[in-house]
Order: structure tokens, then sequence, then C-alpha cells
């Protein structure tokens, strides 16, 4: 599997392109700021981007959405509970003091069960509100065997989880989502979180100060 990681000011949030790297398919995961980054190493890989996959809608996570869809012409893809703020993405940013464009409507809507085919890889998104109403994990493994990379959003970071003070965001739904749907793939599972460097399930599971307290 290729996985490039990369964040830029002033959010300095994980954009992702996940690859496979026999076919050259790969899947772009919340194209931010950093999108020309992105698309820049999926031109100099020779690979194809088959969709845009958003792990929720606030707003550094979406930014980059306008021109990835104006560059690859592939569906974006969206938890229906987050569309409220993905359609307010313009209005989040002026609470941040600049301007965005509004992004351009979501194609698809994640489903329960639902599997997203790049190569011979899928994504297979897990609801996992908390932060906020439509957050999702998507579980990237090869097609019929058990995925144990897990790009998580901004619900779980090394040593750290996601801030529930933003609109639709709660605590206690938060950890329930960490605890029963995160845990459950497992301590070797790896976690790409929406900030931060990459960690476990079994490290955070072990030494997350916020989950040992709760």
């Amino acid at each position: 599997m290729i996985i490039e990681t990369q964040a830029v000011g002033p959010f300095f949030k994980n954009g992702f392109v996940v690859g496979c790297e026999v076919t050259r398919e790969a899947v772009l995961i919340d194209p931010g700021d950093e999108v020309d980054g992105l698309l820049a190493f999926a031109e100099r890989g020779k690979l194809t981007i088959r969709h845009i996959l958003l792990t929720h809608a606030h707003v550094d996570h979406v930014t980059g959405v306008g021109a990835a869809k104006r560059a690859l012409g592939v569906p974006v893809y969206l938890h229906p509970n987050d569309l409220f703020l993905y359609e307010a993405a313009a209005q989040q940013a002026e609470m941040f003091g600049f301007r965005i464009d509004a992004p351009p409507p979501p194609d698809i809507f994640y489903t329960a069960g639902q599997a997203i085919t790049f190569g011979r890889y899928d994504a297979r998104p897990h609801h996992t509100p908390g932060h906020c109403p439509g957050g999702v994990c998507l579980q990237i493994g090869k097609t019929g065997t058990a995925g144990d990379q897990l790009f998580v959003g901004d619900t779980l970071f090394a040593g750290s989880i996601g801030r529930t003070d933003l609109p639709g965001g709660d605590h206690d739904t938060l950890i329930r989502s960490i605890r029963t749907v995160l845990f459950a793939f497992g301590d070797d599972a790896v976690v790409h979180p929406g900030h931060g460097p990459s960690t476990t399930i079994g490290q955070e599971r072990r030494t997350n100060p916020f989950l040992l307290t709760t």
C-alpha cells in the first residue's frame, strides 16, 4: 500500500493519498490546503485517483475539495450527518478569519457496509460521531481482508482525542465511538489521524490520558 501524508499551515491538517502499488489506483482523503502537494505526488507517482473521501466536514478538511474535484472529476464521499457542516464551510472559514469558496456538492453519501474499491484495496467507512455528527473512520486494506489502516479524521490522535466544543460535538458520544468502533479493530491497527503523527490502537488504549480517565 502506498500512503502519502502532507500538512501545511494554517491548520497543519493531514491530507492523504492512499494507493494500490500494483494497479496505481488511489483515493484522496480529506484534501485541504495541502491539496496541490497531494495532487503533485499522485502525478509524479503515476497514480490515478478514483475517489475523494472525507472523514468529516470541518473546514480544514474540505478547503481543497473544490480544487481536487476540478482536477480529477471523481466522486466526493461524505457522511449525510455532516452535510450541514459541509454546506456551511464558507461560514466556518469566516469564523477563523479567512474566505474560501463553497465546496462542490457531495456525490455519494456513505452507507453501512459500503466498500469503496481502488485497485486491489477497499476503503470501508465506519460511523464515528462525537467530534461531529458525521465523522467516519475509513478502514483500508486489501480486498477480502480485514484492513488494518485506519484514517480516523479528528476522532482520535496520538495522545489525545478530538475536540467536542464545535457544533454537533458531544464528548460522551466521541468516547463511545473510540471504545466501541475504533478499539474493535485491535491493538495492531494503525491510526492515521487528521492532525499529528500516526499511532496504533494499542498505544492509545494503553497510554492515551483522555481514555485512561474516562
